[in-house]
């Protein structure tokens, strides 16, 4: 009986330890996962990957809107040379080019300016102007290339750097627990995450870029060739 009643006294204990401490876990608050702590626990990795996405943005914007303006309906422009040709006011027909600021306006005032010289040396004259203002286009915009292929390595290597740290700890201390493993590498994974976020970013931004250019290229192309037909209209 004796031997009943402390048993029954020492499970109540147990409970009652138990129970203390459920209440004591249940008053320490949840450690919330902030994106902002994450990054700053990335490591000095995440400062090179900072830096290629903002300089990736800034090329990508300033490129945009670059391109866009290039990019707009010239029908006017064309309306108003082809005005001034069949009237025969050459000077004119170059004066709305170099007024437009644009590049088929520099295009065609090129072509304006060989007039009296053979076909030929007209159309080598715009493609030689086209192929100048295709290459302003383009500036810079393989930056945003390099930045698509570069940011991912550099996430890849903080965590490469970060692994072998803890691997390292590991053999100091001799702590293989699991907590220690996942809670180093789950942070330098952040690097990776990063890399790649900045890496597909750019790599969207770069062909959105190249589609517009050759957008303004087969414009300026088509625009150039309806110029030259009609050079050769009074001939026909």
């Amino acid at each position: 009986m004796t031997l009943l009643m402390q048993v029954t006294d020492t499970a109540a204990k147990l409970i009652d330890t138990a129970h203390q401490a459920t209440q004591q876990l249940a008053k320490i608050p949840e450690e919330e996962l902030r994106f902002g702590d994450l990054l700053i626990k990335g490591g000095w990795v995440m400062v090179p990957i900072g830096i290629l996405a903002v300089l990736g943005l800034v090329i990508f914007f300033e490129r945009f809107f670059t391109i866009r303006k290039a990019s707009k309906d010239e029908s006017h422009l064309m309306s108003q040379v082809r005005s001034s040709i069949h009237s025969g006011d050459l000077q004119s027909a170059i004066a709305i080019c170099r007024n437009s600021n644009s590049p088929l306006g520099r295009m065609l005032q090129k072509g304006l300016l060989r007039i009296g010289r053979p076909i030929k040396d007209i159309e080598g004259a715009i493609e030689n102007v086209g192929k100048l203002e295709v290459s302003k286009l383009e500036k810079n915009i393989g930056i945003i290339g390099i930045v698509a292929g570069i940011a991912p390595m550099f996430g890849f290597l903080g965590t490469i750097a970060g692994v072998i740290k803890i691997f390292y700890d590991i053999s100091k201390t001799d702590n293989i627990s699991m907590g220690v493993i996942s809670g180093g590498l789950y942070v330098k994974m952040v690097t990776s995450a990063a890399g790649l976020f900045v890496g597909i970013i750019a790599y969207v931004c770069y062909h959105v870029l190249n589609m517009m250019v050759d957008k303004v290229i087969l414009k300026l192309e088509t625009d150039a060739i309806e110029f030259i037909d009609l050079l050769e209209e009074p001939s026909k």
